[in-house]
């Protein structure tokens, strides 16, 4: 320490009378940075000597330096040391206090000591005691960010930064910081969201907290419900609807959706308009001095209501009231005119005479034609009333021995040997080769009618062998509802039908595999239904065999009133597997979309069997989620069950949509040609049992399926043959145009509707056939089928169509995904971190057009990734990882396309998907 233990100063020193020292400066408390050495310094008036003690010892005079003055007001001296103190020195004192020093001075009065000065060494931590924590409030709540500075000699002073700019508490009076080194906001602003650290420092260095991210958010709040909007139909049942919007506020910064409708909506009836009709005329009036009675009448029977027509024709009625007796030029009225009258009778009675001749002759003639057709088809007139025309319905019943079917409306039906039933017929003609099975004999259907196009009805002749397909078998047919078969050459229509020999046999709707941790994709072949199980969705360590099934009976759910199955009833399971993430269930239906004129729920069959319905697809809803793309529709559900779609038409624009196709096969008579035409929803399912029934009966696709959009107006459909050769082929008479009630065509279920027309050829040499097939609704869409075939089988040119994922019904892992799992997971952080704007997952899923009910996805542990599963379910076919990458860069948060990535970045499929799926 440079102290001189042995030498003992002197307290006080002999002196001569005047005045004790006065300090004019004392040592100050001093902190060693480093290594750099301190200077306390002394400085006494008058003083003869002064010396330091440090630590209680004497410091060694040679280490003192001293300078003397003398004080120019009082002549006094003035005396002034410094000593050093080191680093070394401090470190080596083991007191129980701080290392101190003060100095003593002497006069001739006597000495007088300074103050105690510390000497500490000063530093300050790196790592601070508590760092703030980001925290998440409600706009108007109370923010407190807690920090706790590193240990320091001397102690750290603190400093808020907010943003990388200090805050002073001083010019905003909603922040306080002197509390403990605490930043308290007392009533949140928006513009208070940001990044916010904690700055201390001293003497020695500065140190930073880690930041804290403060994001202040708002919930949102409904607007006020709108007025409600005019009824749509002008006429008759409707629907209005009134809306509000999630504005009041918007949610900003991750706050909380609204809960509840945005949209509801309500039928309603408006009143038709009743045009004007005229009442029963009045008696006639009295006869007046001009020879004239009038009479008069009112349109009032009814008046006309709600805008409707008035009356047309006249309200008043004169004529003469005489009889000819009134006098005009002198000579009776009668006279005048009785020559005119005589020669319009005559011309009345011979105009009579010669029509009545010509509607014998055309009597005589047409019942001769008619008795030579019947004679040449077999066929027996039993009733001769049937000369109404029009459509009429029929009785008809099968006979044990000969081949003809006698339809005879007053015929009692024999019990034992028949069944006798009508209905609408869209029935099979005579020739068909086919047996009437017993089933179909049980079921017939009502309410069919059989248009006849001339003023004659006639009993059709129809063989013990008839047959009636009522009901249509399941078959494999491609997935796919909007795809076209391409342009169709006039020479190579063939080239676009399907081989139905080459089908294999009839494949049972149900697919099954086991999953595990990875997930994967569960594909019903060529139907639609498919089932993406997300990765990370099942438990590690754990495996499920889950199944995919689809009702192929009658199904279990029947709407009710006009409400109409969309498509096929779907099962998943097993029930009791519990999912960590949903799983999205794709359905085809066949509705045209839109949310004017459906209103479209997602039902589930508990357990019970009943039906109860989980959600309407325009409802908020946090429990699950549906998208409804045009053909098919992609549910995001945490349970398995059985699941169907059912729309409610709210007004008479709703549009089922229908696939029309034609098949065609020779009959067991080789001159006839069987066609028969099919109406079913737009689904892969309904298609598939009408391709494989027809494989079984040997029939051929004769023309590319066409979409038929039928309105849910009450209007009928018909369905005709048109443009036959006349000189080579002729169809049975009265059989050319078939109509269908629209509620066996709204209500069919799933059931596809069939009607089936008999040709026949006048020369087994005549081996082409060409002809229109006509479907139309009344009043509605109509489409023609043009048939050019060769009924030949060996001459037919056919291929087989692309089969998608027939072969892969299922596939594990990453295979199973078109997104590669790393990039899957760089793009969840990235959108799943909260933005200075909100959620930037919100910005993905609009950019994937997903714009309602986002509280679902709030709800979400990653919202992103619940989004890439619905972009998944949505492409399987076609992986359009480009328009991904585009919505990417729109958003600005990345700029490499996915697509770019290499093939050792991305495991391609083990198959391809086909970019013609058929229909």
């Amino acid at each position: 320490s440079g102290n001189d233990n042995s030498e003992a100063l002197p307290e006080s020193i002999p002196s001569a009378p005047g005045t004790l020292p006065h300090f004019m400066e004392e040592p100050d408390d001093a902190y060693i940075i480093k290594s750099n050495p301190i200077v306390l310094r002394c400085k006494a008036m008058p003083a003869m000597q002064i010396f330091f003690k440090c630590n209680g010892e004497w410091v060694h005079q040679n280490e003192h330096v001293s300078e003397e003055s003398m004080d120019e007001a009082t002549g006094l001296k003035v005396r002034e040391v410094f000593i050093n103190v080191t680093r070394q020195q401090v470190e080596d004192f083991h007191g129980p206090e701080d290392y101190w020093c003060q100095c003593v001075a002497w006069s001739h009065l006597g000495t007088s000591k300074s103050r105690k000065a510390s000497v500490r060494i000063a530093y300050l931590r790196k790592n601070f005691e508590q760092d703030p924590q980001g925290k998440e409030v409600p706009i108007e709540g109370m923010i407190v960010l807690h920090c706790r500075p590193p240990e320091g000699v001397p102690a750290a002073e603190v400093e808020w930064l907010k943003n990388e700019e200090p805050i002073d508490s001083n010019l905003d009076e909603n922040i306080d910081t002197r509390a403990d080194h605490n930043l308290i906001i007392r009533q949140a602003r928006l513009s208070d969201s940001g990044n916010y650290t904690c700055m201390a420092a001293n003497i020695v260095a500065k140190r930073r907290s880690m930041s804290a991210t403060v994001v202040v958010y708002v919930n949102g709040g409904w607007s006020s419900w709108t007025e409600w909007s005019s009824c749509n139909a002008r006429c008759g049942r409707g629907w209005q609807k009134r809306s509000r919007t999630c504005t009041n506020p918007a949610p900003l910064n991750g706050g909380a959706f609204c809960e509840g409708m945005s949209v509801q909506k309500i039928t309603c009836t408006s009143l038709c308009p009743v045009d004007g009709s005229w009442e029963v005329w009045s008696e006639w009036s009295v006869c007046s001095p001009e020879c004239e009675h009038l009479r008069v009448r009112e349109c009032v029977a009814p008046p006309p209501r709600n805008g409707g027509k008035f009356c047309e024709g006249l309200s008043q009625e004169s004529e003469n009231c005489t009889e000819g007796l009134c006098i005009q030029d002198k000579k009776p009225l009668h006279e005048i005119k009785s020559q005119n009258i005589e020669t319009a009778s005559d011309i009345a009675l011979y105009s009579g005479l010669g029509a009545a001749v010509i509607a014998v002759a055309v009597l005589v003639v047409g019942v001769t034609l008619y008795r030579r057709s019947q004679s040449e088809y077999g066929v027996d007139v039993i009733d001769s009333s049937a000369l109404t025309g029009g459509f009429q319905t029929f009785n008809f019943k099968t006979v044990r021995q000969g081949n003809s079917l006698l339809l005879n409306s007053s015929m009692q039906p024999d019990l034992t040997v028949s069944r006798t039933y009508s209905g609408p017929i869209c029935l099979q003609d005579p020739m068909d080769k086919e047996l009437m099975t017993e089933s179909s004999l049980f079921n017939p259907l009502s309410d069919i009618k059989v248009k006849v196009q001339s003023s004659f009805m006639v009993s059709l002749g129809v063989t013990e062998r008839a047959e009636y397909h009522g009901k249509a078998h399941s078959g494999t047919f491609p997935h796919g509802n909007n795809r076209s078969f391409g342009t169709i050459q006039a020479r190579n229509k063939a080239a676009y039908i399907q081989n139905l020999t080459a089908l294999s046999a009839r494949s049972e709707l149900k697919a099954a595999a086991i999953f595990g941790h990875l997930g994967g994709r569960l594909v019903v072949p060529n139907t639609g239904v498919s089932l993406l199980i997300p990765h990370g969705a099942i438990p590690e360590e754990s495996s499920w065999e889950v199944y995919l099934a689809i009702t192929q009976k009658e199904a279990s759910l029947q709407p009710e009133g006009t409400d109409v199955l969309l498509g096929p009833e779907v099962t998943c399971g097993p029930s009791d597997l519990c999912v960590s993430t949903p799983f999205a269930l794709t359905i085809p239906h066949c509705a045209q979309v839109n949310s004017e004129h459906w209103n479209i729920h997602l039902k589930k069959r508990t357990q019970q069997g009943k039906w109860e319905e989980v959600m309407s697809v325009e409802e908020e809803t946090t429990s699950c989620y549906c998208l409804l793309d045009p053909y098919a529709c992609h549910i995001l559900l945490n349970s398995f069950g059985t699941y169907a779609l059912i729309g409610e038409p709210i007004s008479d624009c709703a549009v089922r949509q229908l696939k029309v196709a034609v098949f065609g096969c020779l009959s067991c008579n080789s001159l006839d040609y069987n066609l028969r035409v099919y109406c079913m929803d737009n689904t892969p399912c309904a298609f598939q049992e009408v391709v494989s029934d027809e494989r079984l009966q040997g029939g051929q696709l004769l023309e590319e399926p066409k979409l038929l959009h039928f309105k849910g107006n009450t209007f009928s459909l018909q369905i005709s043959v048109l443009d036959i050769p006349p000189f080579l082929w002729r169809i049975k008479p009265f059989t050319a145009c078939q109509e269908v009630p629209f509620s066996r065509v709204w209500g069919s279920s799933q059931q596809p509707l069939h009607c089936a027309f008999s040709l026949e050829r006048y020369t087994p040499a005549t081996t082409q056939l060409s002809c229109k097939i006509c479907v139309r609704q009344v009043k509605g869409h109509e489409q023609i089928l043009q048939v050019q075939t060769s009924i030949l089988e060996n001459e037919r040119e056919t291929i087989i169509f692309a089969h998608e994922d027939t072969n892969f019904p299922a596939q594990m892992g990453p295979k199973a995904f078109k997104i590669p799992y790393s990039i899957r997971q760089r793009i969840c952080a990235t959108f799943d971190t909260p933005g200075a704007k909100g959620k930037d997952w919100q910005m993905l899923a609009q950019k994937n057009s997903i714009h309602r009910n986002l509280s679902y996805f709030a709800t979400q542990s990653s919202p992103s990734a619940v989004i890439l599963d619905l972009w998944e379910a949505r492409h399987q076919h076609d992986g359009d990882l480009d328009s991904l990458a585009c919505a990417l860069e729109e958003i600005g948060r990345t700029h490499s396309k996915i697509s770019d990535i290499t093939e050792t970045e991305v495991e391609e499929p083990d198959f391809t998907y086909s970019r013609q799926n058929g229909l």
